[in-house]
């Protein structure tokens, strides 16, 4: 069996991080990715795919990540009931140039 999934998208909003317990860093960032074809009224259309990162992914990802930003991803989709989210287990930063604020 195998569980893996690639996308490329751009951040819908600036990543969050947080801090749980034990100190794992956790990064939230949400990927527009648009569809490759037109539905029924000509237009293209976008999902809008969470996605979750961890420890040093998680703060480079907060470090030099902004809102619009190009992302390439690499990982696996994570059930919890109703709601489908990416674990990240690579993250590319596909944007070029550094961060400009």
């Amino acid at each position: 069996m195998l569980n893996q999934t690639v996308l490329v998208g751009r951040l819908v909003k600036e990543p969050k991080i947080e801090s749980m317990e034990g100190g794992q860093r956790v990064c939230y960032i949400t990927l527009a990715v648009p569809r490759s074809w037109k539905n029924a009224n000509g237009e293209y259309e976008t999902d809008f795919i969470p996605c979750v990162t961890f420890n040093n992914t998680a703060d480079s990802t907060k470090e030099y990540c902004k809102k619009g930003d190009l992302l390439g991803i690499k990982g696996r989709i994570k059930s919890n009931g109703n709601i489908l989210e990416v674990i990240a287990e690579k993250v590319s930063f596909l944007t070029q140039g550094g961060r400009n604020e």
